[in-house]
Formats: C-alpha cells, sequence, structure tokens
C-alpha cells in the first residue's frame, strides 16, 4: 500500500471518530432533557477497486421505536381525554352535594314533605304552611345553583375546546415547518436530529389533544393524520381546525385538510379535546336532563295532589298554565267526571256544576244531565255556572273566576270515576291549582292521541341532529309539517319517521298513551337535539319543541323555571291543604279550615310511585321521589368515580408507554462511557495510524540525497 492512502485512511478514521465523539458528548449532555432521543453513528467502509480504503459516516440517527412511540401517543390521547372528563365530574358532583348530608341538594324535598304532614296535623296555623314555603324556596335556589353550575360547565367547557383548537392549529402549523427544515437537511445530508426532536415534543404535546397517527418518510419528514385518516400535517402543509359551538344543538370540530375546499367533521378519536367534547355535547346535557327529570316530574307530583284540594277559603280566580293546546281538542280527550264548586267564604256550597266527559253532559247541583260537545264546552260550562262563575279560554289557558263578594272556585275530581286527559285531573291538566309555576311549558304528558289533529302549520320545520355516544355529531335531518290534507298526530308522525326527509333511518318517534312525543335511536346511547324549529301550532302557539320538549336543551332548561305561585307565596294560608266535600247541596258546608286531608295526600307524594321518563343514562322508572333522588345521585357519583378510574389507568398506561420508550430512546450513561472509551481508543489509533505515515514519510525524504 502506498503512504498517500494510508494516510488516507487514516484521516477517514479521524474523522469518523470525532464525529462518534461529538454525538456521545451529545448523548451525555442531554441525558435530563426531555424528549430527547439518544443518536448513534451511522458508518460504512469505503471501498475503491475492492480493497478497503477507510471509513465514512453516512448519518447521524435518532434511536427511535415507531410501536412504542405510536402507544405512547395513544395512552397520552386516552390520559387527556379521561383527565378532563374526570376533573369536569368532579365538579358536576360537587354541585349536587354530599348526599349522606340531610341538608345536601338532593335531600331538601324531604324537609318539604316533612312540612306538609306536620301541617297536616295543624292546618289552621300558618307556621307549618310558611316553613314549607320557606322549604320550597330554598329547593328551587338550591335547582337553581345546581343548574348553573352545569351550564357553567358546559361553558368552561365550550372555552377550553376554543383554547384546544387553537393549540391544535398552533402545533400542526410548527410541525409542518419542521417538515420543511428536516426535509432540506436531508437533502443536503446535514444532521436533522434536533428538529426531529423538537418535532417529537409537538406530537407529545398533539397526542394529549387528539388521536393521532404518525408515518416517517425516507427524507425523516412526518405525515400526521386524525384517527380515520384525515390529513393533518403532511406533504408542506398542515390543516386548519375550526370549532362552532351552538345554543341549541350540539358543539361541531371541523377540519379544513389541505387541498380541500369546504371544511369536514373531525375525527377527534380521543385525547382531551374529545374528553371536552363528549362533557359538552353529551355527558353534562345528560346530568341536565336527569336534574330537570328529577324536578320536572317532583313538581308535577306535588302539583297534582295540590291541585286535588282546596284552600280555605278558595281563591276567587283559578288560572291555568299554557297547554299550548286549543280546548276543543283536550276536551274530546278527556274521560271521567269531575265537580266545579262555587263556594262562600264560610265554606258552604254556592253552586256545583259536575261533569261528564266520557258521556258529555253537565248537571247543575245534581240537576238533569245537559249535552255538550267539545266545540260548546265553554259556552256550556258558562251556562252551568248560571252567573255564579265564569270560564274562560285564551292562548292555551282555562281561567275559572266566581263571582260575588267572598266566593271562590274549588275542584274535585270523582272519586270513583276520575276526570283524565294525559294522565292527569282535569284542575292538573290545566295546572288551575298549581302549587309551583312556570312561565313556560314543562309538563309534555299533552294529552294528544294519534287520531288528534297535530294542530301545526303545515310548511313548518324543526331542524334535529343526532349524535353519537361520545358526543360527536352524526347527522342533520330537517322534517317538514306534513299538508292540510293530512293534519292528524299520526300524519305527524309518518313525517317524522319517514327514511327519506324524517328520522326512520336513524330512529323511531312514538306517541306515548299521555300524550308525550318520544325518540328512540337505533343506536344505544345516540343522543338528540334540535338545531331550529320555525313550526307553530295554531296562531301564536309553541312549537314542537316547546309542547312536547324536544331535545336535550329544552328539557334542561325547564328545571329552572318553576317559582312559587306568586298569591301563595305572598299569603301562606292559600296553600291547599283541604278537600272540596262532597256530594253536598247547596248551601251545606263542603270545606273547612281545620280539614287537613289535602296535606295528608300532599306528604304522601314523597312515597308515591311516580313515572319517570329515561334521562341522560338513567332508565325509566317508577318510584318514590325521595328514591330517584338517591338513583340520580348514585348514578352522578358512580359516572364520576368511573372517571376517576379511568383517569388512573389511563395515567398509568401512558407512564409505562413513555418508561418503555424512555428505555429504548433515553440515554444510558454507562453504554455512552463505553461509547466514549471505544470511540477515543479508535481516534487514537488514527492518530497513530497518521503518525506512522508521517515518520515514514519523513524517513523516505531524509533517504533523498
Amino acid at each position: 500500500m502506498s503512504l498517500n492512502p494510508m494516510m488516507g485512511i487514516a484521516l477517514s478514521g479521524l474523522q469518523a471518530a470525532q464525529t462518534s465523539l461529538t454525538t456521545v458528548s451529545n448523548n451525555i449532555t442531554n441525558v435530563n432533557t426531555p424528549g430527547y432521543a439518544r443518536e448513534i453513528v451511522q458508518q460504512s467502509p469505503q471501498v475503491n477497486g475492492g480493497v478497503g480504503d477507510g471509513v465514512t459516516v453516512d448519518d447521524v440517527q435518532r434511536v427511535t421505536n415507531r410501536y412504542l412511540e405510536s402507544a405512547s401517543y395513544d395512552a397520552s390521547s386516552a390520559a387527556g381525554s379521561a383527565g378532563v372528563i374526570s376533573t369536569l365530574l368532579d365538579q358536576a358532583q360537587a354541585a349536587f352535594g354530599d348526599p349522606s348530608q340531610a341538608n345536601s341538594y338532593l335531600n331538601q324535598l324531604s324537609s318539604v314533605f316533612a312540612d306538609f304532614t306536620a301541617a297536616a296535623n295543624d292546618p289552621a296555623s300558618s307556621l307549618p304552611r310558611s316553613q314549607t314555603l320557606d322549604d320550597l324556596t330554598n329547593f328551587l335556589d338550591s335547582t337553581q345553583n345546581v343548574a348553573g353550575t352545569l351550564t357553567s360547565l358546559n361553558t368552561q367547557a365550550d372555552g377550553q375546546i376554543s383554547s384546544d383548537v387553537g393549540q391544535i392549529n398552533q402545533l400542526l402549523s410548527q410541525i409542518a415547518t419542521l417538515n420543511t427544515q428536516i426535509g432540506r437537511g436531508t437533502a443536503d445530508h446535514a444532521n436533522v436530529s434536533g428538529a426531529q426532536d423538537d418535532q417529537s415534543k409537538l406530537l407529545g404535546q398533539l397526542s394529549s389533544l387528539i388521536s393521532i397517527n404518525v408515518n416517517t418518510q425516507p427524507d425523516g419528514t412526518i405525515v400526521v393524520r386524525s384517527s380515520n385518516g384525515q390529513l393533518l400535517a403532511g406533504n408542506g402543509a398542515s390543516a386548519t381546525l375550526s370549532y362552532a359551538p351552538a345554543v341549541s344543538g350540539m358543539g361541531v370540530v371541523q377540519v379544513l385538510t389541505p387541498g380541500a375546499q369546504q371544511p369536514v367533521t373531525l375525527a377527534i378519536g380521543d385525547g382531551e379535546l374529545q374528553g371536552l367534547v363528549s362533557l359538552r355535547n353529551n355527558i353534562i346535557p345528560g346530568i341536565q336532563q336527569q336534574l330537570s327529570g328529577y324536578v320536572s316530574t317532583a313538581v308535577s307530583a306535588i302539583n297534582a295532589a295540590h291541585n286535588a284540594n282546596t284552600a280555605v277559603p278558595p281563591p276567587a280566580t283559578l288560572t291555568g298554565r299554557n297547554t299550548g293546546l286549543d280546548l276543543p281538542t283536550v276536551v274530546g280527550d278527556f274521560s271521567g267526571k269531575t265537580n266545579i264548586a262555587i263556594v262562600n267564604a264560610s265554606g258552604n256550597l254556592v253552586q256545583q256544576v259536575a261533569i261528564d266527559f266520557s258521556a258529555q253532559t253537565m248537571s247543575v247541583n245534581g240537576g238533569a244531565a245537559v249535552g255538550f260537545t267539545p266545540a260548546n264546552f265553554l259556552t256550556s260550562l258558562n251556562t252551568a255556572l248560571g252567573g255564579t262563575g265564569t270560564a274562560t279560554f285564551a292562548n292555551g289557558q282555562l281561567t275559572l273566576s266566581a263571582s260575588g263578594a267572598g266566593n271562590g272556585v274549588a275542584i274535585a275530581d270523582d272519586p270513583t270515576t276520575p276526570a283524565t286527559d294525559g294522565g292527569q285531573g282535569f284542575s292538573q291538566f290545566f295546572g288551575l291549582n298549581d302549587l309551583l309555576t312556570s312561565n313556560t311549558i314543562t309538563n309534555y304528558n299533552t294529552g294528544l292521541k294519534a287520531t288528534d289533529a297535530n294542530g301545526f302549520t303545515p310548511g313548518g320545520t324543526i331542524t334535529f341532529q343526532l349524535g353519537s355516544s361520545s358526543g360527536t355529531p352524526t347527522s342533520t335531518i330537517t322534517v317538514t309539517v306534513p299538508g292540510a290534507a293530512t293534519p292528524t298526530m299520526q300524519d305527524l308522525l309518518n313525517a317524522l319517521n319517514a327514511p327519506i326527509g324524517g328520522l326512520g333511518n336513524y330512529g323511531s318517534f312514538s306517541l306515548s298513551s299521555t300524550g308525550a312525543l318520544t325518540f328512540a335511536p337505533n343506536t344505544a346511547g345516540a343522543t338528540l337535539s334540535v338545531v331550529s324549529d320555525s313550526t307553530q301550532r295554531g296562531a301564536g302557539g309553541p312549537s314542537m319543541t316547546q309542547l312536547f320538549g324536544l331535545g336535550v336543551t329544552q328539557q334542561a332548561n325547564a328545571a329552572t323555571t318553576f317559582q312559587i305561585r306568586p298569591d301563595i307565596n305572598a299569603n301562606p294560608m292559600a296553600v291547599a291543604l283541604a278537600k272540596l266535600d262532597l256530594p253536598a247541596s247547596v248551601g251545606q258546608s263542603v270545606i273547612a279550615l281545620g280539614d287537613g286531608t289535602g296535606a295528608t295526600t300532599l306528604a304522601n307524594v314523597a312515597n308515591k310511585a311516580i313515572s319517570f321518563a329515561a334521562a341522560g343514562g338513567l332508565p325509566a322508572m317508577t318510584t318514590s321521589v325521595s328514591q330517584y333522588a338517591a338513583e340520580l345521585g348514585g348514578n352522578i357519583g358512580q359516572t364520576a368515580n368511573a372517571a376517576d378510574a379511568a383517569k388512573t389507568a389511563a395515567n398509568a398506561v401512558q407512564t409505562e408507554a413513555q418508561t418503555r420508550l424512555q428505555s429504548v430512546e433515553g440515554v444510558n450513561l454507562d453504554e455512552e462511557l463505553v461509547n466514549l472509551t471505544t470511540f477515543q481508543q479508535a481516534y487514537s489509533a488514527s492518530a497513530r495510524l497518521v503518525q506512522a505515515s508521517k515518520d515514514m514519510i519523513n524517513t523516505l525524504l531524509d533517504m533523498v540525497p
């Protein structure tokens, strides 16, 4: 071998050893740097004419494991989702208080029922009545506070979603910028490990927010896709996410992928963003629906008992709630018997009108029955009252008033064949003697039958949004109220359930025996919300959403609308604790201040079996108010505990995944010390070869004369 090739071999060895020593030094320096992946030098022999001609450094590479990286990303996404769900559910659970404490929210109605029991023992006293109203006020105020907390959690989720979307957009942009640097560096044969380390850190942050799939290209750049393959970053560009919160529908996260013209719904998969979307669109609205179901059903049961009672003396006017319906339809759906009595200040009967809805007759003071029709019911009732009182109906409200100073109105259904429509008595259906009132429709048992006219103006539209159990919107469907030729409720059901132009492919609407309109999805856990509703029942009447309580938002809002009837709140003695004592003749006593049987009825509501509709994960059940409160509290607690357990498990998996990845990518000082010694020796050997070559050259030069 000539001296020049030997010198070249020695110099290439020096350069390779120097690069290796620099790499080892860099590894040791970054031993505690988060996200740093150790580097190794890739070398290969130089061959010239089949003869070894030294060594060359091909590349300085990061030590990575794609499988462990992917597992780490998945674990990070799961931990991000579980963490935010657990945090917000803990706040939701705290709003309801500790159910083991007597003064917690879900136990407050027990105090109200105890007050009714006390009032039954002393009905003539104002003290137990005042205590009842105070405890009812506390319950309604607490309901406002709990509902407000849940609303604020939804608002908080909205804000965090917007923040996460902004952070994701920034991360994707930075990843795309680093892609450009890495691609250029690779083309120039430069060391791009530093840029790849930075990119790895960004991917770690991104994976905690959404699920990602990462593929590394031959030039060292990466392509990042969503859980279902939507391009997020790569090929020289990055996607842009946007969030559109909704008042009544579901919040939607959309993505505009590189090269696309229109954004589409993002398949988030997992991560903090998915956890927030699930909370915003599904979990928190479900709890709101449960709260509303508890409050509305309990209030309805209390009002049912109160409507069966009368105050002493009875009020001069009873004004009902807005039923959202027309009077002929309501009257036509009633069956059984009821009694309307005009009573003087002494509690004596002035006039009694007995109404038999099944036979469609009225009789006055036990006299002969006179027929009526649903169309002329109001006129017939005014005739029967004979100047002792009046009946009016406007804007869905029935009002009964007594004529004459000191006279009042009392109502009692027949004890054997009580009047009923939608599972409610006469006074209860119209809300004539409600203890708790609302400025909106909260009772969705309309009493409507499939053969009744639906009453909605043809051509009106209602737009529904369906979502998955994870809270991701899946479909938006607009249904049009059928034309005048198809006017019945069955026609409306047919339109709602049509496979084309309706929701027939996603579930089915049905009308219950009480006239409640409910939707059963084909997919378990799917949710239904109302985006917009231009339907109207009659002139100035309610929309379908308002009348039937469609969508989670409409039902959730109902819990905060109740108040004690103003005249009762101003005068505790107006609480109806007595019963109308019929049959009786004109002039006989029919009510007495010392009668507490009505208070006993109110107290018994605590243990009465009541039908609660399915709400937010709680199935439909027939149980007592107190037992449903326990079920509600237990469900919220179980959900929060499950979320906390999921958070703990996800964090454990994340820690294990990161530990295993670190064991491959991390710097081992013992290993680096061995490498340092090896490369130092290689450097020394190459240096000695250089020195030997130099010595030989000098010897040859000395031999030249």
